[in-house]
């Protein structure tokens, strides 16, 4: 695989979009595994892996799409 921008060798893939990237362009920050409820304190928590690899390239919405098709 080839880097999105540059077309070197890929190092890692963006974990939203899946575009390859090198280790120049690769960026790093959070992406949420998990949301789960709290049972002790009644709220949602969630399960942060802080630094995966983004391309800086895909924009991921900040709000949840809503699928009412899958209900």
């Amino acid at each position: 695989m080839l880097c999105w921008f540059c077309a070197e060798g890929a190092r890692a893939t963006c974990r939203f979009c899946g575009r390859g990237v090198c280790a120049e362009h690769a960026r790093f920050g959070p992406y949420i595994l998990e949301v789960t409820r709290s049972v002790r304190r009644d709220r949602a928590e969630a399960l942060v892996v802080e630094d995966a690899v983004q391309c800086g390239a895909c924009h991921p919405r900040p709000q949840p799409v809503a699928m009412p098709e899958l209900d």
